[in-house]
């Protein structure tokens, strides 16, 4: 028989999540602050809760899928928090990309109750949150990872167990590292070939099957050139996150000069009012120094 899962945060990836995992047949609880969302998700058959505690309540294990560290404290700790309604030996898995330390102490919080917990973070954006093509970076328990692979394997083609609590939030902040870093690069590589007078778009198709090829080339290139910067992932997010990589790289005394200079470059896109665009809208900050601009 299938467990009966909890889901709160009906977001721009929970939505989606939380609706594939109802149509592969489990018995759904939802919570979400917007009203709208949740109504999405009972026209389907899930049922409505008022509260994460209540969610918790009717629920084997609950899906937390929320914006940040705050978020997640909130949700899984606070006041008609998740904690305050699971039954003993229930597990709570935090899909939210947030800092590491904050995962940590969530799972102690957790434990005292006789609760399990995993963070696993997530990285596909949007249109892999709808396809259940995400792919899953899991901290915690091997015991509790064979628990929830079943609702990985629905939202996602790929999980890694990655280590104990709080090993699956940095290895999603390695991928932002790696992933802002490309699209920042890529956005060099198509301004310059643009300057000197060579098609962007020849450009990508000449490179993609060589070493420079990669998931974030084939992604954002195609996007940088036609414009198209409608959200698959904000740059604000990106820029929590890599505010999140910076803020667990001083706690541990490591440089990170690509990544600092990231951060710089999401925040003055997010000041020139550019954060609700797509994370490969980085090309309009180098486009801004270069004084052009790159198309078809």
């Amino acid at each position: 028989m299938k467990k009966n899962i909890g889901f709160v945060g009906l977001g721009i990836m929970g939505k989606p999540m939380a609706i594939n995992i109802k149509k592969s047949g489990y018995n759904l609880s939802v919570f979400d602050r917007h009203q709208e969302n949740i109504s999405e998700l009972t026209q389907i058959g899930a049922i409505g809760r008022k509260s994460p505690s209540d969610t918790a309540k009717y629920s084997e294990i609950i899906i937390t899928m929320v914006q940040d560290s705050p978020q997640s404290l909130e949700v899984i700790t606070g006041k008609n928090g998740l904690i305050q309604g699971a039954n003993r030996g229930s597990l709570i898995i935090d899909m939210s990309s947030i800092e590491p330390e904050i995962s940590k102490f969530i799972a102690e919080k957790c434990n005292e109750k006789d609760i399990n917990f995993m963070d696993a973070p997530v990285s596909g954006g949007e249109p892999f949150a709808i396809s259940g093509d995400l792919a899953i970076m899991a901290g915690g328990t091997s015991k509790d990872y064979e628990i929830a692979k079943p609702l990985f394997d629905i939202v996602g083609k790929s999980s890694v167990l990655c280590g104990t609590h709080g090993s699956g939030n940095v290895t999603k902040l390695a991928n932002q590292i790696i992933v802002g870093a490309n699209i920042h690069a890529l956005s060099e590589a198509l301004v310059l070939s643009t300057k000197a007078g060579v098609d962007p778009e020849t450009v990508f198709n000449a490179i993609k099957g060589g070493l420079a090829g990669s998931n974030v080339l084939n992604a954002k290139a195609p996007m940088m050139y036609e414009r198209n910067f409608e959200p698959g992932f904000r740059i604000e997010l990106h820029y929590k996150d890599i505010n999140n990589a910076m803020a667990t790289a001083k706690k541990l005394n490591v440089p990170l000069q690509v990544t600092a200079n990231l951060q710089q470059v999401l925040n003055s896109l997010i000041q020139s009012g550019k954060g609700k665009k797509d994370h490969s809208a980085i090309l309009h900050y180098v486009e801004t120094l270069a004084g052009l601009e790159v198309s078809k």
